[in-house]
């Protein structure tokens, strides 16, 4: 996971619990946790399988070091994904999840594209040493005109 059940709940304020877990106001904070916490749970799978999809193309997945931008976006996108269960009102407040969300896939995509590097290892080193210029090898020459000279 690139990030924890804990960072994106305490990125969500508790006047919004109530709606993304059915709208009933429960007046009990534990139980308020544990119908909160599966959903947040299932939004961070969704949002890690996204993540994954596109640093796929240059990176061994799921990353083993996450970078602090994987860890933001990943919150990002999760909490995107926990208020599109609801639906998003782009001329209230959370218009701000969906420019966050759309932020997060811009800069997948440019990772993706290999604009971006996430400076993890693994399979991008190969890719970038390919990327950045070429070699040529070939056999030794056989005539030069030392040789040829007097033919």
């Amino acid at each position: 996971m690139y990030c924890s059940t804990q960072e994106v709940r305490d990125s969500v304020k508790d006047d919004a619990i109530g709606s993304l877990i059915g709208g009933d106001y429960i007046d009990d904070p534990e139980e308020r946790e544990l119908k909160i916490t599966p959903l947040i749970k299932s939004a961070i799978e969704d949002a890690c399988g996204e993540i994954d999809g596109y640093l796929a193309k240059r990176y061994s997945v799921p990353l083993q070091v996450v970078p602090k931008a994987i860890n933001k976006f990943a919150k990002d996108i999760a909490i995107y994904n926990l208020f599109s269960r609801i639906g998003i009102d782009e001329s209230e407040r959370e218009k701000n999840y969906l420019n966050r969300y759309n932020a997060a896939i811009r800069f997948l995509e440019n990772v993706a594209k290999g604009m971006i590097d996430i400076g993890t290892g693994g399979v991008s080193d190969t890719t970038r040493k390919a990327d950045t210029g070429f070699s040529v090898h070939s056999s030794p020459r056989r005539f030069s005109r030392d040789s040829m000279r007097g033919m």
